[in-house]
């Protein structure tokens, strides 16, 4: 097979300079485009509908190793109509944010959903990242709610940018498979998600009641919404008396706590499970 032409080798192209500086968020919000990394995330972005002309890949940098390693990437970008830029090892390394670049960056366009489309298909699981800060943590929890069956995810304003690098590498391509809102104030969140008959609770080590009991008694069958907290310090007071309940995840064994991300799991798991089963997962009584 011969070797396909560069189209881009110049670090100073005025491309390239665009696509770095979309490492800054400043940047990011001013031209309402980010970057996808790796095969993954960039065939899920490939096939995700989006902006005027229909499309939320605007661009795809691939090396020509990547190109030939992943040819079905490369023909999806072309199909949904993403000009397809060979460029070499080192311009890719520029504008990525990993140590070990895999050869394929796509420019996209920003593909949040107002909050109030949101409420406006009537969800029955959401996750609400309230505080949290870390992107690697945001992504993963994204990812877990995808896995879940969630219908969408909200990541207040107090919150971490959702098209951080680390956060859309982390979401592992689930960015592009639900609704995300940003940017709403936990306050408004949980207000509209209550008027909407979806039952809010909080996340936190410290509740009043725990995840098993609230399966047993069949209180989760309903739409439920889940606010996680800030990973040092979880949910402030004031978060927590907003919410329905305050409901902790059980430790039976000896470990202190668990992650955000593991927390998050766990608890849209059980929704989901409590949601498909009639009973809500009622306890069985012993005779």
């Amino acid at each position: 097979m011969s070797t396909p032409p560069t189209d881009l080798t110049s670090l100073r192209s005025a491309r390239v300079t665009a696509a770095r500086r979309l490492a800054r968020r400043s940047f990011r919000a001013k031209e309402r485009r980010f970057l996808a990394e790796g095969p993954q995330a960039v065939r899920e972005a490939a096939a995700h509908p989006g902006g005027p002309d229909g499309r939320t890949l605007i661009e795809l940098y691939a090396t020509a190793e990547a190109a030939e390693r992943h040819p079905d990437v490369i023909e999806a970008a072309r199909a949904a109509g993403a000009p397809v830029l060979t460029t070499t090892p080192e311009v890719v390394a520029d504008v990525s944010d990993t140590v070990t670049p895999q050869g394929l960056v796509g420019v996209c366009r920003f593909l949040d959903t107002p909050f109030e489309r949101v409420l406006a298909a009537r969800p029955r699981l959401v996750a609400v990242l309230a505080h949290v800060r870390d992107p690697g943590n945001a992504g993963t929890v994204l990812r877990c709610a995808d896995a879940a069956g969630a219908d969408a995810v909200v990541l207040t304003d107090a919150s971490v940018d959702l098209y951080n690098p680390k956060a859309v590498r982390a979401s592992a391509g689930s960015l592009f498979h639900l609704p995300v809102a940003v940017g709403v104030p936990v306050e408004a969140a949980v207000a509209d998600l209550r008027a909407q008959g979806v039952r809010v609770l909080a996340a936190d080590g410290a509740g009043r009641r725990d995840l098993d009991t609230e399966l047993d008694e069949g209180r989760m069958a309903g739409p439920t919404a889940w606010v996680f907290g800030n990973e040092a310090w979880g949910l402030p007071e004031e978060t927590r008396a907003l919410t329905d309940e305050v409901v902790r995840v059980p430790i039976h064994g000896r470990a202190e706590s668990l992650n955000l991300a593991t927390a998050a799991a766990v608890c849209l798991y059980a929704s989901a499970r409590a949601q498909r089963t009639s009973a809500g997962c009622r306890g069985i009584t012993p005779s």
